[in-house]
């Protein structure tokens, strides 16, 4: 049964949906994670069809699926960094992981969050297993141009409280240095799905392909034919991530 929560996360509110079946003892539990807002609506629209996704994909496996809005987007307070939003993400597992009624806890998700997902995993051995859909293998070129991208970032909605971040260089350092790559082959033996849409105009398929290649031949690494950036709109990604979640050791 549907579920809206809030998660604490280093002092920041994070408003979350747990999709969950009724009448379950215990089951698996995934957290669902969305990208960096783009287009119209920037922050405010962030997330805001991965309820609807955590619903279905519940709906679909049986499993108990946690989605939630970083901080600086949706309803969440706080302003974006990369070191905040992978607490995001460990504030989520650990709310997965502390209830009695799920059994384990799986990571997936989108473009950044993906991303994220993957260098949060590498490091945690609560996790056991991840999905990237569409996600980048390197933020760097986000600050070839700092204060540019610092820009945007406030344009989005993101960051709104003045005087963040307190450094730019160093708030703009923790971006360049994420390495996904150097996580992903710390994934094995753990299962590791890649997913990518072969037309994407935003993260380009190859990202994937590096992902695959730095994770070893154990991945699974799907490149969906004429498939875009969104893949959470995409049926076959829908169904590829409902069944890999289906096979899953519990």
């Amino acid at each position: 049964m549907p579920e809206d929560l809030t998660i604490e996360s280093q002092g920041a509110r994070l408003v979350s949906h747990l999709a969950r079946p009724a009448g379950v003892a215990r089951v698996p539990g995934l957290v669902l994670c969305h990208g960096f807002p783009q287009g119209p609506g920037g922050a405010a629209v962030a997330g805001g069809t991965y309820p609807a996704l955590a619903d279905r994909l519940s709906g679909l496996t049986g499993w108990a699926v946690l989605t939630f809005n970083y901080r600086g987007t949706g309803g969440s307070t706080g302003d974006f960094s990369v070191g905040g939003w992978l607490a995001d993400i460990d504030a989520a597992v650990t709310l997965l992981d502390d209830r009695s009624d799920v059994s384990g806890v799986w990571l997936a998700g989108s473009a950044t969050g993906g991303a994220l997902c993957v260098v949060h995993a590498a490091e945690d051995d609560r996790v056991r297993g991840v999905v990237t859909l569409a996600a980048p293998a390197t933020l760097r070129n986000w600050v070839d141009n700092a204060p540019q991208f610092l820009d945007h970032a406030r344009r989005m909605g993101v960051i709104q409280t003045a005087g963040f971040p307190p450094d730019v260089g160093a708030w703009a350092r923790e971006i360049a240095e994420l390495d996904p790559l150097t996580a992903a082959a710390k994934i094995p033996p753990r299962p590791f799905l890649v997913l990518h849409g072969g037309d994407d105009d935003i993260v380009p398929p190859e990202s994937s392909t590096a992902y695959a290649e730095a994770a070893g031949p154990s991945t699974e690494h799907r490149i969906l034919t004429g498939g875009g950036h969104r893949l959470r709109h995409d049926p076959r990604a829908v169904a590829l991530l409902a069944g890999w979640m289906s096979r899953q050791e519990q």
